[in-house]
């Protein structure tokens, strides 16, 4: 055999090789295509879950933050038996802010104008307590500043935590 005939013989194998190469290609394609499309899709759906569970404890924590604001609750957990006006303000305006900042995350996971509704909520509670106290004498008890908030509570038409405790649910049910 000279040598044109073993370069031919090379380049028919060759031609054939990829021609076998080009065609088990084309028949594996959708396959392939198939398999990276459900990878990319399991990987997404993960992704999607991981993000739910963390939207979902945002949601769970903000509904704890709403409920232990409330001075219904927060006044009832504070109190301590003699404790003075003046200190039953500065734990409960302590609490509210520690609060706060223990759920500032949170504001990653959930609407910004649920968040700006939680701020808000978390700001008015603050000013009532303050102006409870400015209409009492220093001398009063922690009991008479209780009464105080509280009848004022009773005297809002539409409870603001029921309300930001009812959008709250609203934005959770959105999401299924």
């Amino acid at each position: 055999m000279n040598l044109n005939q073993l370069i031919l013989h090379i380049v028919a194998i060759a031609l054939g090789g990829s021609f076998t190469a080009y065609m088990g290609y084309l028949l594996i394609k959708g396959d392939l295509q198939e398999y990276f499309k459900l990878k990319a899709d399991k990987n997404q759906n993960k992704d999607h879950q991981t993000i739910l569970s963390l939207r979902l404890q945002a949601y769970e924590r903000l509904t704890i933050f709403v409920d232990r604001i409330n001075p219904a609750n927060l006044l009832i957990r504070l109190h301590q038996q003699g404790i003075d006006m003046l200190t039953l303000q500065a734990v409960a305006l302590n609490e509210i802010n520690a609060e706060y900042q223990h759920n500032i995350t949170q504001q990653l996971y959930i609407d910004a104008a649920t968040w700006n509704v939680i701020r808000k909520l978390k700001d008015d509670t603050i000013a009532m307590i303050n102006n409870a106290v400015h209409g009492l004498a220093e001398d009063k008890s922690g009991v008479d500043m209780s009464k105080r908030i509280l009848q004022h509570m009773s005297n809002i038409d539409e409870n603001p935590y029921e309300l930001t405790l009812s959008m709250l649910r609203k934005d959770v049910a959105k999401m299924f």
